[in-house]
């Protein structure tokens, strides 16, 4: 028996002095000679070696976890800024992105064959760490330069690296907005929204506000109020996408007042010192005939921006139309009520004439070629008696025609 055990520990010795050995020293070997020429900077040659060993069915299974480490080791080492040059006739043949891919694919294959807590696996989140942010750094640096391509296909390569990371996910659809991939740019926005990280709480508002944008450059009113609804939705006091709801009820025609004063009212609250929601709000009231609340709005408007062409219009209309109606009453009076009540009835009427001249004149310095404001101004002026100026509204008011 002795000597069986020592002929048996000499053919051993002899496999492994002369290179015979098993398939799965073999791989073995192939391993740590994949590590060695790593090591040497002899890259080739552990990119030949490694390869073998991943590719081989010898290799033990408990050794596989870690081939395929030594593989993602390997082609993250040509990436690596530090010493990225010297490695260049390495990756010359390589296609764009493939050593990162290669990289990031070994790890993964590392992390699935030994699991999280494995010797090899519980490494394999920082190395991806790395390598996303070799991607997203080279995405950065190709969309700084308007490389848009490249610089896409970076942060997209960031995006599968880390599938739930949103930052390279965000970046990839301003790239494509860059580029004017508005429809690969609206798929990105969207993937961005089915993300995890944002199912407990909303994306960035920019997502939404594309989204919305997007659909309007392409005239599609049903994607817009799908991208107004989720923004809406997601920040439900956002000034743009207040405005938005309400101009498009407004569009539409089909939203009735009550709902639009609503909608109006949040968009009031968002952004209190714009001064057409005000001029606005002013003309839903008048079409209610709640004439006081659409004054108190229209000269909210005016002492926010004089400039409103709308609230300084309908301050003068309101006026003039409280004049008219006077100036009519004492016109069917009769001669006997006339010469009792009359010339005091004018009188009033006269008043509201007056007071609606300035909201007409600065009315006409906004607009000066409005048709309304130059008659309104014609017969303003002729009631309170200032011919000339009427004459010249109405010389004007023939060159609108």
């Amino acid at each position: 028996m002795k000597n069986s055990l020592l002929t048996l520990a000499a053919a051993v010795a002899l496999t492994a002095a002369t290179g015979l050995a098993t398939p799965a020293l073999a791989q073995m070997s192939a391993i740590t000679n994949a590590q060695l020429s790593q090591k040497a900077g002899q890259m080739d040659k552990a990119l030949e070696s490694i390869n073998q060993a991943v590719a081989s069915d010898k290799t033990k299974d408990k050794d596989k976890a870690k081939a395929w480490f030594t593989r993602g080791e390997i082609y993250a080492q040509l990436l690596n800024p530090a010493t990225q040059a010297l490695y260049t006739k390495y990756t010359k043949d390589m296609q764009p992105g493939e050593a990162l891919q290669k990289a990031a694919e070994s790890y993964n294959k590392a992390l699935e064959l030994d699991g999280p807590s494995g010797e090899y696996g519980k490494q394999v989140p920082a190395q991806l760490n790395t390598l996303y942010g070799i991607a997203f750094n080279a995405g950065v640096a190709g969309y700084q330069a308007k490389e848009y391509d490249k610089a896409l296909s970076n942060f997209q390569l960031a995006a599968k690296i880390l599938p739930q990371d949103t930052t390279a996910v965000l970046y990839s659809a301003y790239t494509q907005d860059a580029k004017q991939d508005y429809a690969g740019a609206r798929a990105t926005y969207n993937q961005l929204l089915t993300l995890d990280a944002y199912k407990a709480k909303p994306a960035p508002v920019a997502a939404y506000t594309r989204l919305l944008q997007i659909a309007r450059q392409e005239n599609n009113e049903a994607e817009a109020k799908k991208a107004l609804q989720q923004g809406l939705a997601a920040y439900p006091n956002n000034k743009t996408f207040l405005l938005e709801d309400l101009n498009m009820s407004m569009r539409g025609g089909g939203t009735g007042n009550d709902a639009a004063l609503e909608k109006i009212g949040k968009a009031i609250a968002a952004d209190p010192s714009n001064a057409n929601l005000y001029a606005v709000r002013g003309s839903l009231y008048d079409t209610q005939k709640k004439t006081d609340l659409a004054q108190e709005d229209y000269k909210k408007a005016i002492s926010l921006d004089p400039t409103n062409f709308d609230a300084q219009f309908n301050m003068g209309i309101y006026n003039f139309n409280r004049a008219a109606t006077l100036y009519t009453k004492a016109s069917k009076m009769d001669l006997k009520t006339y010469q009792v009540q009359g010339k005091k009835v004018e009188a009033e009427g006269k008043k509201y004439f007056e007071a609606s001249l300035p909201y007409f004149e600065k009315a006409q310095q906004i607009q000066p070629n409005d048709r309304n404001t130059v008659s309104a101004l014609q017969k303003v002026y002729y009631r309170l008696g200032r011919t000339a100026d009427s004459e010249r509204m109405n010389a004007k008011l023939q060159t609108l025609k």
